[in-house]
């Protein structure tokens, strides 16, 4: 009998980013990059797979996760030798590096982490269509374009996703990228963790999705009244109603964590043949 993780086949995007309030939370941005390394801590520890869209920033969520993917090696099943983690870069952010350097990059993480460049519509780009390439200046229409397509093909790539945080301005794109993360998860019919306890576009999505009290002014950023065709039974996580009331709320990373393994586990149960 071979030993099975009981996430092992599971492909899970975390898609994160800075949330604008969270000082007026009694928070700081520790809070949130802890949630994210225990998070991906424990879902390293039962085999997933991590799925996400980085931008390869200095200090940034992309290199804390290497980094938790370097200390925390996969749990995976015999035989299976897949990175713990995909990365897909959007074409804005591979035509902003030398190609030396992105190759480099997939040279310093071979083993540990699979790197997809992505062109605008996409597509992938192999690592040599990058020497000797021309590229011209990036315009906001060119990252909005970009950004969907790569968040659409993070999506098709994984199992379930997980937001959490995320500003609700200064961003690229048609929309805040959380949102827009949600978005594409939510018309799939894909599961969907919701944080929302660390406030940003994350509490704003579910202020929509009425997990959490209507404020006195709505969200006013672009898109956010689409969410309205949803409810919490959209998420599909496997949570009751109750418990995803309790997700987006808390701010206890222990709660989330096992909040989010439950709903996982129960969802694997059926395609492991488990009554």
């Amino acid at each position: 009998m071979t030993y099975q993780e009981p996430l092992s086949q599971k492909a899970i995007a975390i898609s994160i980013s800075e949330s604008p309030d969270m000082a007026a939370l009694g928070l700081g941005p520790e809070h949130l990059r802890d949630a994210m390394a225990e998070i991906a801590r424990h879902l390293l520890a039962m085999g997933a797979r991590l799925v996400y869209g980085g931008d390869l920033r200095a200090n940034g969520f992309t290199e804390l996760l290497f980094e938790l993917v370097a200390r925390y090696r996969r749990d995976a099943d015999v035989g299976d030798a897949r990175s713990a983690i995909v990365n897909y870069l959007a074409w804005p952010i591979v035509v902003s590096k030398p190609a030396a350097e992105m190759r480099g990059l997939v040279d310093e993480l071979a083993g540990l982490a699979e790197l997809h460049f992505l062109d605008r519509q996409g597509g992938y780009l192999a690592p040599a269509a990058l020497d000797g390439a021309v590229h011209p200046a990036v315009s906001d229409a060119d990252w909005a374009v970009a950004l969907s397509a790569m968040r659409e093909v993070l999506t098709r790539a994984s199992d379930a996703k997980i937001v959490m945080g995320g500003r609700t301005e200064g961003y690229k794109g048609r929309m805040p990228g959380i949102a827009e993360e949600a978005l594409t998860a939510l018309e799939a019919g894909q599961p969907l963790f919701l944080l929302g306890g660390f406030g940003g576009c994350a509490r704003e999505i579910a202020v929509a999705l009425k997990l959490f009290p209507q404020p006195a002014s709505p969200p006013s950023w672009t898109g956010w009244n689409v969410f309205g065709r949803f409810d919490g039974a959209a998420l599909r996580n496997g949570l009751t109603p109750e418990e995803n009331a309790t997700l987006v709320r808390t701010v206890h990373v222990d709660e989330a964590v096992a909040l989010i393994l439950r709903g996982l586990l129960r969802q694997a149960k059926p395609a492991a043949g488990v009554a």
